[in-house]
């Protein structure tokens, strides 16, 4: 079959046995992996600065090595994506998620380890060295292990009907929005569980992947349709180029992209700006970055009974708006207590900022099934798991362009309104590209 023309995706059948236990485990796969990361968000930044200061590191380069932290997860992620979802085609989606979730494992385990060299008194430069090489290490393993969303993606197309494909690609959010959700939370109580020890956060993460390793192995039964072997194409860039080039995939894409740099944006963000505008704690920060993901669990849960009613393009379309929306009014919030101070302490602006928050993750919680699932409607059915590694690739590539940009713009005024702003014009482009889309995805 062409690369430039794929068909609809038809159900797989892969057993009254699997759909059940396979879900539960993609389930697992993907809230396990948001459940690390938020679990270690919080506290990398502070973990890596002391052994920064003894390297001798400027704030500038202390900055800069903590960013890179943060983006090595991402960058492997759109590195690794299509390579785990092809290679999930070739010899099944089991394979894969165990050995995805043993790296979670092991790699966690290695964070926890990087961090137990003592930090009072002052290491000396090897030891502090040692200890960065090491996070760097395992920031590196956590995100190859976690580039295996695709192949999630893949294991909920070969379970679903293409009518009930948009409700079954709703588990990703919402095992996102419970993972965003109870990680902050979970590295809050479980560093007080561990007497504040550095390591109980890697530890925590290492063994929650462990628990859904053994359920992986014990419960999940292979989804991939025996004999559907996908044909050998190009290999590298090549590849991904004609994914792209495939009817209706890269404007899917494209609208992916963009929708998730102007949320990362938004994310990047939020700790600095409640702390700007209402003079939030760190505490406090973890209590909105859990209501944030709360926000995105309901709306993820809401989405499936929707999904029945309303075709993906029209749930698709008023995510965007609901997340142009929300976002332009956290904006106005930023702008409001920039122009009157004294508005950041009144109950009005704070309510304000929950409310246009809660819109924008709403939003996002629309735009992110929603455009998994037409691209796995219009993928070959033996190219799955590659073509949704493809779009997570770029997913992953957004959250490496969004954090950047949305910091950068953060400086440049005052007002800190600009990261929204340059939010909101991108997702007027996604509106741009979303019309050349027909009633099921398909370009007119």
């Amino acid at each position: 079959m062409s690369s430039t023309s794929v068909p609809s995706v038809a159900s797989s059948a892969p057993g009254a046995s699997a759909p059940r236990g396979a879900l539960l485990v993609v389930f697992l796969t993907v809230f396990i992996d948001l459940l690390g990361f938020g679990i270690v968000l919080p506290v990398m930044p502070r973990q890596a600065e002391p052994y920064l200061r003894a390297l001798g590191c400027s704030p500038i380069a202390t900055g800069a090595v903590i960013g890179v932290l943060f983006s090595l997860f991402s960058l492997m992620q759109f590195l690794f994506s299509p390579v785990w979802g092809r290679l999930s085609d070739r010899v099944g989606r089991r394979p894969l998620l165990i050995l995805s979730l043993f790296g979670s494992v092991v790699c966690y385990a290695l964070y926890g380890f990087a961090v137990t060299v003592p930090t009072d008194p002052v290491p000396s430069r090897e030891a502090a060295a040692l200890a960065i090489g090491l996070m760097l290490l395992s920031r590196i393993g956590a995100g190859i292990a976690g580039a295996s969303v695709g192949t999630a993606a893949a294991v909920i197309a070969d379970c679903t009907t293409p009518e009930n494909r948009a409700r079954g690609m709703a588990l990703i959010g919402i095992a996102f929005g419970g993972g965003f959700t109870l990680g902050p939370l979970i590295a809050y109580f479980g560093l007080a569980i561990f007497r504040r020890q550095p390591w109980g956060v890697g530890a925590i993460a290492s063994v929650l992947s462990l628990v859904a390793l053994l359920i992986a192995v014990f419960v999940f039964k292979e989804t991939r349709p025996a004999g559907r072997v996908p044909p050998r194409t190009r290999s590298g860039l090549g590849r991904m180029a004609a994914v792209l080039r495939m009817p209706a995939i890269g404007p899917l894409v494209l609208i992916y992209f963009l929708s998730i740099v102007a949320f990362a944006n938004f994310e990047a963000t939020l700790a600095r700006l409640t702390e700007a505008a209402f003079g939030m704690s760190d505490d406090d920060n973890f209590l909105v970055f859990a209501f944030i993901g709360l926000m995105l669990l309901l709306a993820g849960g809401a989405y499936r009974p929707l999904a029945k009613r309303l075709p993906e393009t029209r749930l698709l379309t008023a995510g965007v708006a609901l997340m142009a929306l929300g976002l332009a009014a956290v904006g106005g919030v930023a702008w409001l207590v920039y122009r009157d101070p004294a508005a950041g302490g009144t109950g009005a602006a704070k309510s304000v900022f929950y409310a246009a928050s809660a819109l924008a993750v709403a939003g996002f919680a629309c735009v992110n099934p929603s455009v998994s699932a037409l691209i796995s409607r219009q993928a070959d059915p033996s190219r799955q798991g590659e073509v949704l590694g493809v779009n997570q690739s770029f997913a992953s590539l957004a959250r490496i362009v969004g954090p950047f940009l949305g910091s950068f713009l953060y400086g440049l005024h005052p007002s800190h309104a600009l990261p929204f702003a340059a939010a909101v014009g991108l997702l007027a482009a996604v509106t741009a590209v979303a019309p050349r889309l027909g009633p099921a995805g398909e370009q007119p």
